[in-house]
């Protein structure tokens, strides 16, 4: 196996763990601004492919709505399918370690004292 495949295989291994995923691609490589400081409950449903907004900057929140197409080293969309319909909380503050899912990261004070549509400072 070439290395360049085990580095594949070793990035995309963790994002295909993610529960009921059956497609996972392009994890946020780092928060994107704050969209929100509460998750968003959702109902989704079976086998179609929907993209989490990762950059904080859509208009579509959880959602992408390409608006990080026009923000230099914004982080891409989170694209995700689920096998069975499900009520999941997807998260809005973007700092989330198991996007595209709530992790309780919007509870912390860093997140709570920054400002919305602002890259958090952290301690």
């Amino acid at each position: 196996m070439s290395v360049a495949l085990v580095v594949r295989v070793a990035l995309l291994a963790p994002r295909m763990q993610m529960r009921g995923c059956r497609h996972c691609t392009s994890a946020a490589s780092k928060g994107g601004v704050i969209a929100a400081k509460h998750p968003f409950k959702v109902d989704l449903q079976a086998n179609k492919l929907y993209g989490w907004c990762a950059c904080g900057h859509s208009q579509k929140q959880p959602f992408c709505d390409g608006s990080h197409k026009s923000v230099p080293q914004a982080p891409n969309p989170v694209r995700f399918r689920l096998e069975n319909a499900e009520t999941v909380f997807l998260c809005g503050c973007k700092q989330t370690k198991r996007p595209p899912y709530c992790d309780g990261t919007h509870k912390e004070d860093w997140v709570q004292r920054a400002l919305l549509h602002t890259t958090p400072l952290l301690e």
